[in-house]
């Protein structure tokens, strides 16, 4: 860390500073307010999609055993071919958006696969989707976790180390400043009270000297 300066330039500086942070702390408090918000959101969401896909996986279950051919219908007859994702921004941060996805169906005999198996299909088409939404939920909540912690860390800089330090500077070289200044003073009075004693004792030899009396003329000559 430089030395401070205790000098008035440098007091400028420290208080154009602590402005600068005072100014940015409200933003910086509000956005980490806002992610904090929008992360607990999309967690519920989430969390509400999986239990969607966990239902209908349940129910998928269910459903087939009914028919009593379950060893029918196989999990590759269904692929995901493409994931459709736009962007959008939450608090200055980019983040994906799940727009939908396109599947393929494998190849069957549609003589010898039972009729269901078209139905099941769909089935596991909506079950992979609310996986791929739940999984672009999750990266929303890991892009914007990862920019909460730079916020917070930001706002604990400025509230628990910046601003205190910073007035901690200004309280220190505004008493350093006017201990010069009162020293100023001080040396002024003495220097102007040493210009006083030295004027006078100036006057009072002159005053002297003036006093004084003549000295007295001799005569080589006698009296006439």
């Amino acid at each position: 860390m430089a030395k401070l300066k205790l000098t008035k330039n440098e007091q400028k500086t420290q208080k154009d500073a602590l402005k600068m942070y005072k100014r940015y702390l409200p933003t910086l408090t509000l956005k980490k307010q806002q992610l904090q918000s929008e992360i607990r959101t999309i967690e519920e969401k989430a969390k509400a999609v999986r239990s969607e896909k966990k239902a209908l996986e349940e129910d998928f279950e269910r459903w087939i055993s009914v028919f009593g051919e379950k060893e029918a219908f196989k999990p590759g007859m269904v692929t995901v071919k493409n994931i459709r994702k736009g962007f959008g921004n939450i608090a200055g941060v980019r983040i994906p958006v799940y727009e939908g996805a396109d599947f393929g169906r494998g190849d069957y005999d549609l003589y010898s696969t039972p009729l269901w198996i078209d139905l099941a299909a769909d089935r596991m088409e909506k079950a992979l989707e609310l996986d791929l939404q739940a999984e672009v939920l999750d990266e929303q909540v890991r892009l914007l976790s990862q920019e909460l912690r730079t916020t917070t860390q930001r706002v604990n800089l400025f509230e628990k180390v910046k601003i205190p330090e910073t007035k901690a500077n200004i309280k220190k070289i505004g008493i350093f400043l006017c201990d010069e200044q009162v020293a100023a003073v001080e040396r002024s009075k003495i220097s102007k009270k040493k210009l006083q004693v030295a004027v006078a004792k100036n006057d009072d030899d002159e005053t002297s000297e003036k006093k004084a009396p003549a000295k007295k003329r001799t005569s080589k000559g006698g009296n006439r």
